[in-house]
């Protein structure tokens, strides 16, 4: 049996009080700050959680704040200026490292719906088809070519970067962090990028703008399969030790809430789902939004576990010199106690 500390005792006291309130324990202080990185569809969770009402009928009065990126959002939860984050799940791990206690307390998805390799249009006219022909084409300065994604060490970035050295092209290319939907796009239009890595919403803009086609897809099952292995939870919603500490009942309360919208996301088509998100998601187009959400029902995970063999397959990609991340074992970053009590009270 995995050691538990005392801190993480007293968190699995506490749930397990919500879970026999049936999940909907009253938080002391009803107020929260919930982060998500970039408007984008992937974060859809929090956004429907806002939304169809389930934070509220959580007793929970909630703030959703644009972070500006995974990094900045994770900036921000170290920080105890927000309550829970979504990000991808290297986040939580990156704060433990440096002494801060992330948790994981639910995933998102089995694999990434953002790792989309997106050459300018340009480009790809020239004849540039494959990752291996792009590392070899130069700037006009004779500089290697540029890669933008959100942010350096984000989501769209450890993955990206996994595929490219498992390939053996990492080094052939330069890496900037862009930030939001429209620095990113306006990196693909002003050519300051060569390639824009990101989700099939920004894919299908920058395709209708006449800027950018897909270059390399690393969201496609057979590709993730291949380099990947299987299921791995990329993105997850995550607090630290401290936050959870403070009011035990508020994280069930989020977690419940977050859940609750996970099940309403399964049983609603896309185009429903876009009618509740659109507030969060209207830099971009209804039908590149439509598209990114009907790929994200595939990709979703629909039970929020994560198992031994899960984790074990993330580690190579997690654990290594690009990300800086010492390893963890399931066991010190993943916190299920309150999706456990979420799930009995709502079962899926």
């Amino acid at each position: 049996m995995a050691n538990v500390s005392r801190r993480s005792a007293l968190t699995i006291i506490a749930a397990g009080g919500a879970a026999a309130l049936g999940g909907r324990a009253r938080a002391a202080d009803n107020s929260g700050r919930v982060i998500y990185p970039v408007a984008v569809p992937v974060y859809q969770t929090q956004f429907v959680a806002d939304r169809i009402g389930f934070f509220k009928e959580a007793g929970l009065d909630c703030k959703l704040i644009q972070g500006g990126s995974g990094v900045k959002t994770r900036e921000i939860i170290a920080s105890s200026q927000g309550d829970i984050g979504i990000g991808d799940i290297t986040h939580p791990m990156q704060l433990s490292n440096r002494g801060r206690g992330g948790r994981v307390l639910m995933p998102v998805d089995t694999r990434s719906s953002s790792v989309m390799f997106i050459i300018r249009k340009d480009l790809k006219d020239q004849g540039i088809n494959t990752l291996e022909a792009f590392t070899q084409w130069k700037r006009p300065d004779g500089r290697k070519p540029i890669v933008s994604v959100s942010s350096l060490g984000g989501t769209n970035h450890v993955w990206a970067s996994y595929y490219m050295e498992t390939m053996g092209l990492d080094d052939k290319v330069t890496w900037i962090g862009t930030g939001n939907v429209d620095t990113m796009l306006g990196t693909l239009k002003s050519k300051q990028a060569d390639i824009l890595v990101s989700s099939l919403s920004l894919l299908n803009e920058s395709r209708e703008q006449g800027w950018g086609e897909l270059l390399f897809d690393g969201t496609d099952e057979a590709i993730w399969n291949k380099y990947i292995g299987g299921k791995v939870p990329v993105t997850s919603h995550f607090s630290t030790q401290a936050t959870i500490d403070k009011d035990p009942a508020k994280m069930q309360a989020f977690v419940t809430a977050i859940w609750r919208a996970t099940q309403w996301i399964k049983t609603h088509t896309p185009e429903q789902i876009y009618d509740a998100i659109e507030p969060y998601v209207g830099s971009t187009s209804r039908g590149a939004n439509l598209l990114e959400i009907t790929a994200l029902q595939k990709v979703a995970d629909y039970d929020a576990t994560i198992d031994a063999a899960e984790f074990a397959r993330g580690e190579k990609v997690w654990f290594r010199e690009m990300t800086g991340i010492k390893p963890l074992t399931i066991a010190d970053v993943v916190v299920p106690t309150f999706i456990d009590a979420a799930r009995k009270a709502y079962p899926g």
